[in-house]
């Protein structure tokens, strides 16, 4: 006999500022607990001494949360210079020390813009990456080190925001994958004084932006369950990007029972992703695998009866 899950059947996405000092998973326990969810997930770790945008999907939203993993983010990070320290944070143990020339605003727009584009980065011993099955924070802990390729990623803008003799204020928009703190190790070192970050606020994820935010206190404010779900997203807002196709109630009920159906697929190509709906009710995403034909993808919950 199957267990029962405890909680209640939420769905959607919740745009959680993470507050500093909470690990993503803390965080997401913390907001599972206020919603009562049966399920949750989040989309995108962030450091415990991080801020900032922390989507967590409840429910039928986790099916899709893969695809916000994919998307850019948007970081506001402060560098402070004369250091590296052995986590690339203010977290971490100061490892070298050096003298700060005396630099000017335009030396740090120089360093910047090397590291504007595709970049090469080598990814820090502190992170989630795994080395033979082991995450290799779990090994920097031990005090081991282990050679890590270079993964290349995308820079799309590194802006200088602020400037105060020895240290900096940046605002990076950045593809998946990107490390802020080797960023700032790389700028320190470019610069001559090593460099690490100091305080590192997530912006915006995808669609996903600052503005739209809830801390866990405003949410532990609410009078009600209601009330609280009434903040989260549609579960389709993790793929607002992908075109849209209608479908009728047999073709509903077909996709449901894992079979291809006719749609009018509206010129997409084979192979195209789309999001599936009927009578305007998010059914979940199909794949184009003819001019008029669809099959099932990922769907939710929700027969078409």
């Amino acid at each position: 006999m199957a267990r029962r899950r405890r909680g209640l059947p939420v769905n959607g996405v919740l745009l959680l500022d993470k507050p500093k000092g909470l690990s993503s998973n803390h965080a997401l326990q913390q907001a599972r607990r206020l919603f009562q969810a049966q399920k949750a997930g989040h989309t995108g770790t962030l450091d415990p001494m991080a801020t900032g945008l922390l989507p967590v999907c409840f429910g039928e939203a986790t099916k899709f949360s893969a695809y916000l993993l994919e998307a850019d983010k948007v970081y506001r990070a402060c560098v402070e210079l004369g250091a590296f320290t052995d986590t690339g944070d203010a977290e971490g143990e100061r490892v070298e020390r050096f003298a700060v020339p005396p630099l000017v605003e335009a030396d740090i727009e120089a360093a910047l813009e090397g590291f504007r584009g595709d970049i090469d980065q080598v990814p820090p011993m502190h992170s989630a990456l795994k080395h033979q099955g082991r995450k290799l924070y779990e090994l920097a802990r031990e005090g081991k080190t282990v050679a890590r390729a270079a993964r290349r990623v995308t820079v799309y803008d590194a802006r200088l925001l602020a400037f105060e003799g020895e240290a900096f204020e940046l605002e990076v928009r950045c593809s998946k994958g990107t490390y802020i703190r080797t960023l700032a190790e790389d700028l320190g070192r470019a610069l001559g004084c090593g460099g690490y970050i100091s305080a590192l606020r997530r912006l915006a994820t995808g669609p996903f932006e600052a503005a739209d935010m809830l801390s866990l206190e405003t949410l532990e404010e609410l009078p009600g369950q209601g009330e609280r779900e009434a903040t989260l997203l549609p579960v389709d807002a993790l793929v607002a990007h992908l075109p849209a196709l209608k479908v009728d109630g047999e073709a509903g009920r077909r996709l449901n029972h894992g079979q291809p159906a006719g749609v009018d697929t509206d010129g997409l190509a084979v192979g195209e992703i789309a999001r599936l709906y009927h009578d305007e009710v998010f059914l979940g995403l199909g794949t184009v695998t003819g001019p008029q034909e669809v099959a099932p993808k990922r769907l939710l919950n929700t027969a078409v009866d």
